[in-house]
C-alpha cells in the first residue's frame, strides 16, 4: 500500500524515537486506517520489527515470534529453542534493548490478549521493573477500538504505563488531494472512498469516479465490496441494530426521532446503539453552531464518507449486485451521486476554511446552522470581534446571476441566526466548484472561493485563471 499523509503522526513517532528514555506507545484505530503502515514507515527509517498477533494458540504464536526475532537478531539459538512463555519473550527483548534503541511492535495486540488473559499484567510487571530502564521503543497496536480503550482504562494493568498514544482517524481531504493530484477528482473520490488509506490507495486515478465505483464496489470479487461489512462486523456485537441505524442515517434520517421512525426501534435501543457508534468514531452528533450544548436538535452523520456511500448505495442493493445486475445499481448511483458529493463538499470547504483561517478572515468557531426548515451550510464566528461570516456551498459551476441570487438568499436568512444580533458585523461568502466573476464579488466585499483556491492552498499550485 502507498503511504499517504500522517505527517503529524510520523513527526510524533520520530520525536519519541529520538528521546533518551524508554518509550511505550499505543497506536489504535479501526481496521484499514493505516496503523501497520505507519509503524512500517517509522521502522523503514530507524529499523525494528513488527510481530503480528493472530488468531492462534499461545504456543504457536510464541514459536513464530521466536523465529522472527531470531532472524532479525541473527540468533540461531533462539530460532531453534524458542520461547515457552511470555516471561521468556519479555526477558529476551529486555536483554536486547538494554543498550540499543530498538523498535518492537506488537500488532493486533487484542488477539494476543484473547489467548493469554494475563498478558497485560505480565507486560506491566516487565515495564515497571525492567523495560522502563532500557532503550526500548515498544509499540502495541490494535484494531478493536473498544478493547484497546479498555486496555488503556483505569482498571487495566497497563493504565499509566504508556508514554504516549495515537488514535488514528480517517485522513483529511488535503491528504487525499495530494495523493490524487487532481482537485476535482479528489473531491469526487473522497466523497465515495472517504479517508481510509487502504481504500484510497485502491482508487485508479486514471479513471473517473463512476469507473472506480463500478470496479471497486460493484464486483463481488472486489476487495472493498465486502471489506466495509467486515470492518464493521469486527467491531459491532449486534450488527442488525447497528446496521439499521446506519442505514437510516445514510438515507437522510439524521435526527433521533427520524432514526426511530425509520428503524422501528425503541428509544432506549436507538440511544444505546447511537452512543456506541459515537464512541467508536463511526458517527458524530452535530449541533447548530449557535445552539446551547444541551439542545435536542442534534443531527447525526458518518465520520468517514465510505460508510455514507456504502450504506446509501451498496448495502440496500446487495441482492441486485450478487445477481449480476450491477448496471441497475450503477444507474441509481449515477443519478444521485452529485447530491452526496455536494454534502461532502461542505465538509471539505470547512477544512479549507480552517486551513486559510487568519489570512482572508479570522474565526474561532465554525459549523452548520439550521432552524425551522432553514439551513446555512457554514457559519464562522469570531467571539472576540463579534464578527459572523455566513457561507453557502454549491458543488456546481455558478454563473454571476446565480451567485447574486444565492448571496441575496443568504442575507435573508442571516437575521434568523441568533448571535449578538445587535452588535455583530456580518460577512457573506460562497464556495463552489467554479465561480464566474469571482474577483468581482471579492471586490464587492464578499468571500468567494472555488476549486482554484483549494488547489492553491492544498496542492500549492498558484492560480493561472485570469478571472
Amino acid at each position: 500500500m502507498n503511504f499517504i499523509g500522517r505527517q503529524t503522526e510520523l513527526g510524533i513517532l520520530n520525536e519519541r524515537f529520538n528521546s533518551s528514555r524508554a518509550e511505550f506507545m499505543v497506536i489504535y484505530g479501526r481496521r484499514r486506517i493505516g496503523k501497520t503502515e505507519l509503524v512500517k514507515k517509522i521502522i523503514s527509517e530507524h529499523g525494528g520489527i513488527i510481530l503480528m498477533g493472530r488468531e492462534e494458540s499461545k504456543k504457536l504464536g510464541l514459536q513464530r515470534f521466536s523465529r522472527l526475532l531470531g532472524e532479525y537478531f541473527k540468533d540461531e539459538f533462539l530460532e531453534k529453542q524458542g520461547f515457552n512463555n511470555w516471561d521468556a519473550f519479555f526477558e529476551y527483548i529486555y536483554t536486547r534493548s538494554k543498550n540499543n534503541r530498538i523498535i518492537i511492535a506488537l500488532d493486533e495486540f487484542p488477539y494476543l490478549v484473547k489467548d493469554e488473559k494475563s498478558l497485560p499484567s505480565i507486560l506491566q510487571d516487565y515495564w515497571d521493573n525492567k523495560l522502563r530502564d532500557t532503550r526500548i521503543f515498544l509499540i502495541i497496536l490494535g484494531s478493536s477500538v473498544s478493547m484497546m480503550e479498555r486496555l488503556l482504562g483505569y482498571k487495566s494493568p497497563l493504565y499509566g504505563r504508556r508514554t504516549g498514544q495515537l488514535k488514528l482517524m480517517p485522513l483529511e481531504f488535503k491528504d487525499v488531494a495530494l495523493h490524487v493530484k487532481d482537485i476535482e477528482r479528489a473531491v469526487e473520490f473522497y466523497s465515495v472512498f472517504g479517508g481510509t488509506p487502504a481504500y484510497i490507495t485502491e482508487v485508479d486515478t486514471s479513471k473517473d469516479i463512476i469507473g472506480n465505483i463500478k470496479e471497486k464496489f460493484l464486483r463481488i470479487d472486489s476487495f472493498i465490496y465486502q471489506d466495509v461489512r467486515f470492518v464493521l462486523m469486527e467491531e459491532l456485537e449486534e450488527p442488525r441494530y447497528y446496521f439499521s441505524i446506519l442505514e437510516a442515517i445514510a438515507a437522510g434520517n439524521v435526527s433521533f426521532g427520524d432514526i426511530m421512525n425509520y428503524t422501528g426501534l425503541e428509544r432506549s435501543i436507538v440511544g444505546k446503539y447511537i452512543n456506541v457508534l459515537i464512541e467508536l468514531d463511526l458517527i458524530r452528533r452535530e449541533l447548530p453552531i449557535t445552539a446551547p450544548a444541551k439542545t435536542k436538535k442534534g443531527s447525526y452523520s458518518f465520520k468517514d464518507n465510505i460508510f455514507t456511500f456504502w450504506f446509501g448505495f451498496i448495502y440496500p442493493y446487495e441482492d441486485l449486485i450478487s445477481m449480476g445486475r450491477s448496471e441497475e445499481v450503477l444507474s441509481r448511483i449515477s443519478r444521485d451521486l452529485n447530491s452526496l458529493t455536494g454534502k461532502v463538499f461542505v465538509e471539505i470547504s470547512k477544512e479549507f476554511l480552517w486551513q486559510i483561517n487568519g489570512t482572508d478572515f479570522n474565526f474561532t468557531r465554525m459549523g452548520r446552522w439550521w432552524y425551522k426548515g432553514e439551513e446555512i451550510d457554514i457559519v464562522a464566528l469570531n467571539e472576540e470581534s463579534k464578527e459572523i461570516t455566513l457561507f453557502e456551498c454549491k458543488w456546481s459551476v455558478l454563473k454571476e446571476k446565480e451567485v447574486e441570487r444565492i448571496l441575496a438568499d443568504l442575507k435573508g436568512k442571516a437575521s434568523q441566526v441568533k448571535w449578538h444580533n445587535a452588535e455583530r458585523k456580518e460577512h457573506f461568502g460562497i464556495i463552489a466548484k467554479n465561480i464566474e466573476g469571482k474577483r468581482t464579488f471579492k471586490k464587492k466585499g464578499y468571500h468567494a472561493f472555488d476549486l482554484e483556491d483549494f488547489e492553491a492552498a492544498i496542492i500549492g499550485r498558484e492560480s493561472t485563471n485570469p478571472q
